[in-house]
């Protein structure tokens, strides 16, 4: 996660309208997202710990290196709490019978000149074979669009690389 964008989200800007009416889902086929609780901990916990690799690949060696079970529920609570004071929101990739989480999505304020807003996501590491992630970005993408009040959302590691994404201006709010 961009600790930038971590950081932004304790603006006191507001993040979105307060007459806009947060998406609690996204439903397809395939999986389902909705806001990341601490109720999601234990599975949430599992998906981390097995995707050790490719969140590496997304995030460098940092993270998850080291995360504790109970570290991960205070991440999951500061996040649901975020969400509930609609500063940043953290979304879960849950299979349809939510038996599995399957990876999550973040949509935080961004300060980069052009952009309304910072996506990142990720999938299960096992499910990388099958398109997953790649399918979410695109549903995200659509999603945002069709019911979220942002202009230009960046997608930074997936449509503009990270090196690139590091040179655009801030803007000074």
């Amino acid at each position: 996660m961009s600790l930038s964008a971590a950081s932004y989200a304790q603006s006191p800007h507001p993040f979105v309208p307060a007459e806009f009416e947060v998406p609690e889902t996204l439903e397809t086929e395939r999986f389902r997202l909705r806001m990341l609780t601490v109720n999601d901990v234990v599975k949430d916990y599992d998906a981390v710990i097995t995707s050790k690799e490719h969140l590496h690949e997304i995030w460098g060696p940092g993270w998850p290196e080291g995360l504790t079970l109970e570290q991960n529920l205070i991440d999951l609570g500061w996040h649901q709490k975020e969400f509930q004071r609609r500063r940043s929101f953290a979304y879960t990739v849950v299979s349809p019978d939510e038996s599995r989480v399957l990876g999550c999505v973040y949509i935080y304020p961004t300060r980069k000149a052009g952009y309304d807003a910072e996506v990142y996501l990720w999938a299960r590491q096992s499910e990388l074979a099958s398109s997953l992630e790649t399918e979410l970005a695109q549903s995200v993408k659509q999603w945002l669009g069709a019911n979220w009040p942002f202009k230009n959302a960046a997608f930074p590691g997936i449509d503009i690389p990270d090196e690139e994404w590091e040179r655009i201006e801030e803007l000074k709010r």
